[in-house]
């Protein structure tokens, strides 16, 4: 089976210029992704890192969560680029935005052991991986890419909804605030935002403006979290 490229409606595009970010379920057939899977698993098993649905132990283990995440996902050094950047993904970005993707560091892994702790809101990394304001207009559009399923708590990139459209003093005191001990929910409803975690099936694919806030995220779950990111500046 092969998945197509999305047909949007002007409520897809209300959400996702509103919103700052949309799913798109099934964007990859499955069995492609699968296929990725199996060779990531593939090369896991030959770096000792996991085997048979395993850990294998290792100094991994003894990282904090998300240098865990840094390490594991720059040792598997696969190229999947052209597996999950695909054309239709790219025609989804021009959909969404009018303007053609520009891919300016290929496609990067974005991987998790699983039981890594409790599942929290607190003491995360929130950020943008380019800077820019709501005037200027929607710089680049990130994809982020569901190799295999990820269930909710399961170490899903979170996104701050709405937080492309907040003026710079409004989200600078908004990151202050959610990296202090706090009441995250209350900090949220204070700022006109909410957190979107990016869970799904396999061969979901998220799209984000790339002016939203983000953050990688404690993986709770029984379950290696495996996903991958574009990041796609736009021209014309």
């Amino acid at each position: 089976m092969t998945a197509t490229a999305p047909v949007f409606t002007p409520s897809d595009l209300e959400a996702f210029h509103r919103q700052g970010l949309l799913r798109l379920r099934g964007l990859h057939a499955r069995g492609a992704m699968g296929a990725v899977r199996e060779r990531i698993l593939e090369e896991l098993a030959r770096l000792k890192v996991w085997n048979k649905g395993r850990s294998a132990g290792g100094s991994l283990n003894a990282l904090p969560p998300f240098q865990q995440i840094g390490r594991l996902s720059s040792m598997v050094k696969l190229d999947l680029h052209g597996a999950l950047s695909t054309p239709d993904v790219q025609r989804a970005v021009r959909g969404l935005t009018g303007k053609a993707p520009q891919e300016g560091q290929g496609t990067q892994l974005l991987m998790s052991l699983p039981r890594q702790g409790q599942w929290s809101l607190n003491g995360l990394n929130w950020h943008v991986d380019i800077a820019a304001t709501p005037d200027d207009g929607i710089p680049g559009v990130q994809a982020f890419y569901l190799i295999d399923d990820v269930v909710p708590q399961g170490g899903a990139t979170l996104a701050l909804a709405r937080s492309h459209r907040m003026p710079g003093e409004t989200t600078r005191a908004l990151r202050a605030a959610l990296k202090s001990p706090g009441d995250v929910q209350a900090i949220l409803r204070a700022g006109d935002t909410e957190i979107v975690e990016m869970s799904g099936k396999a061969g979901d694919v998220f799209l984000m403006d790339m002016r939203v806030l983000h953050t990688p995220s404690i993986n709770a779950s029984k379950n290696l979290r495996m996903m991958a990111t574009t990041r796609f500046l736009l021209r014309g």
